[in-house]
């Protein structure tokens, strides 16, 4: 009798472990059936290998390099850099605290203040320099609209009715030919993508797949476009599919080198991953930068679209994409209500319709803060959001924005 917890202990953990390689084996044969042997594979290997997502991701995988001025000249005007604001801080009991001692304390790598094109703060985590890239997550959304505005502008889209099927034919036919850009810029094209972190859905070994076009190709609608607001990252793939057929045969980062890179132009050097060498970007996660390059991109949109005398994006694409034109979807989810977000312009979340400020969001706290009633830009990187939401961030950067000289 006394051997017999012994042996049940035993045969609980054989059946615990025969329990998690069946389901081991069963997410990978989705994984092998919705993005083929090869990027199923491949997926599986990479989940294994580095694990979940991070905000080191381009360091392992796959990507196009961005190339920065290098000395950091080109960072803009420095003034007031001296400047140690106590600003409000979500949860902090006394309302006001140290700033640097709170970005600390949050896991922030670095945050940037901008104000009337000059720098005006930079907070740096010990291990970080001005220069340290780091992943920007769904922000690299935000700049991917960027890049759709300035390809607008240029002629090389014809404009946000352009039709998806008319750059990615092999989707005509399945129910997606009324699908068009500012669908997919406004997360309202009714993809059947859940943006969940099930392994059974589409969106975990989309993540790590090495042939993402493979799994673009078999979207499926589940409702009409235009009819309701879901955030998923599969709108942006697609879009980022668009633009690269538009663009071929020049890659989407080499445009985002000469539209961005070279034209601000930033100082520091980038990188976007791609899902194999020579491959797709991963333009919904995973381009990488520094903190006061992403500002630099942030300030664009105060400065009209224009930077060293050259028009980059058209004004009235900086005004839809605060909200001004866009649409703000028939069915806006109140949990997003609820997180402080008015809507969704064009790439960008809409903040405060008094302020006009907007904001582009990733995961594990990274941010670009946009506040044109302020001229102010703010940008932060972190690997976490230090326990507060979204809304709470965007608090502190109004508070950061007001409290600007």
């Amino acid at each position: 009798m006394r051997g017999l917890p012994l042996r049940w202990l035993v045969r609980s953990l054989v059946l615990l472990v025969a329990l998690a390689l069946l389901l081991c084996l069963a997410v990978f044969g989705r994984w092998f059936q919705v993005a083929g042997v090869r990027g199923g594979w491949d997926a599986s290997l990479r989940l294994l290998r580095h694990g979940t997502t991070t905000v080191d991701d381009f360091r392992h995988y796959p990507g196009r390099p961005l190339r920065g001025a290098g000395d950091g000249r080109h960072a803009g005007r420095v003034a007031g850099t001296d400047w140690q604001p106590r600003v409000a801080v979500p949860g902090d009991d006394a309302g006001h605290r140290d700033l640097a001692g709170f970005l600390a304390d949050s896991g922030t790598i670095s945050l940037v203040v901008r104000h009337n094109g000059a720098l005006r703060y930079q907070y740096l985590a010990p291990e970080a320099s001005a220069s340290t890239p780091s992943q920007w997550f769904s922000v690299s959304k935000s700049v991917l609209s960027v890049l759709v505005g300035a390809a607008i502008h240029d002629g090389i889209l014809a404009g946000v009715d352009a039709r998806v099927v008319d750059h990615v034919p092999e989707l005509a036919g399945q129910g997606l030919d009324a699908l068009n850009v500012r669908h997919l810029l406004t997360m309202t094209s009714g993809l059947a993508y859940v943006e969940s972190d099930n392994p059974f859905e589409l969106h975990v070994p989309f993540n790590y797949t090495s042939d993402i076009e493979r799994m673009i190709l078999r979207f499926r609608p589940r409702r009409p476009p235009g009819e309701a607001f879901e955030y998923k990252s599969g709108d942006t793939a697609l879009l980022g599919l668009v633009l690269s057929r538009a663009l071929a045969p020049r890659t989407l980062t080499d445009y985002a080198q000469t539209r961005l890179w070279s034209a601000l132009p930033l100082s520091d050097a980038g990188m976007w991953s791609l899902d194999r060498d020579g491959g797709l970007e991963k333009v919904w996660c995973c381009l990488a930068g520094s903190a006061r390059d992403l500002a630099r991109i942030g300030e664009l949109y105060l400065d009209g679209g224009v930077a060293q005398g050259t028009r980059i994006v058209a004004a009235d694409w900086i005004a839809a994409s605060a909200g001004g034109a866009a649409v703000a979807s028939p069915v806006w989810p109140e949990a997003s209500v609820a997180a402080g977000f008015r809507g969704y312009g064009l790439g960008w979340w809409l903040l405060s319709a008094e302020r006009g400020d907007y904001l582009a969001q990733g995961k594990d706290g990274q941010f670009l803060y946009v506040d044109p009633s302020r001229s102010v830009v703010v940008a932060r990187l972190g690997r976490g959001a230090g326990g507060l939401r979204a809304s709470q961030w965007a608090a502190l950067f109004r508070s950061l924005a007001d409290a600007a000289p």
